[in-house]
């Protein structure tokens, strides 16, 4: 089997096993999903799809489609147990994002088209961000972590060195990494297991203290021992 071939299945188990958790915690209302975002991202999913599908592609065509397909799950589920999506500067975010999305459809140079992919899709990440920020357990931290495995895996999914082919996964790696780091920041992640690495430290070090003290009272009790006059 090829690399590529093994990336791409890799790319989609990343989509499924991150959406799934996601589409239950969003039903659970456990998360709340953003509909701008989701709007956007599920636009560019479907769009993704029908574009590399008309191009001829493969392999590269599988993560798409799970992907497309779990993001339109959860933006139907966000119209009744989401947030957001109505105020000015989210409409206005939204209509730069469709713009974005048109420049791709319509600009002939491969690297300008993908930087509209990534605007627009920057712009659904935004979407999100002060809503994460607020209340970082609206989101399943999970989803963006997988993402962003799967879009290394959507990279080598690719199997040459092109980089309007490799720009825009590389971008999803990286934003989704960031999502995923913003939200475990937030909830104290990090400060918990580090905490807590901390305290096993203290503990083993107390313990050897301990030990180091009653192997001195031993000794000391040895040398009187010995030094006693015998009768």
């Amino acid at each position: 089997m090829e690399i590529s071939t093994v990336c791409a299945l890799l790319a989609a188990v990343c989509g499924v096993v991150g959406t799934v958790p996601y589409v239950v915690d969003t039903v659970r209302r456990a998360t709340v999903p953003h509909r701008g975002s989701w709007l956007i991202w599920s636009v560019l999913g479907v769009v993704a799809v029908e574009s590399q599908r008309a191009d001829g592609a493969r392999w590269s065509l599988l993560p798409l489609s799970v992907q497309a397909l779990g993001t339109c799950v959860v933006l139907l589920l966000s119209i009744r147990l989401g947030s957001g999506g109505l105020s000015g500067p989210e409409i206005g975010l939204l209509a730069l994002a469709g713009a974005g999305v048109v420049g791709w459809q319509t600009v002939g140079e491969p690297v300008i088209a993908t930087g509209c992919v990534i605007l627009a899709d920057l712009i659904g990440a935004l979407l999100m961000v002060p809503k994460a920020w607020r209340d970082p357990d609206s989101e399943t931290c999970s989803l963006f972590v997988l993402a962003s495995l799967g879009g290394a895996a959507t990279a080598g999914a690719v199997g040459l060195i092109a980089a309007p082919l490799l720009i825009y996964p590389g971008y999803f790696c990286l934003v989704n990494g960031s999502l995923a780091l913003m939200i475990a920041c937030r909830r104290g992640m990090f400060r918990s297991i580090l905490g807590g690495g901390a305290m096993r430290v203290a503990a083993v070090m107390n313990a050897a203290t301990t030990f180091s003290a009653g192997a001195h009272r031993v000794r000391r009790f040895r040398t009187t021992r010995d030094r006693r006059p015998a009768r």
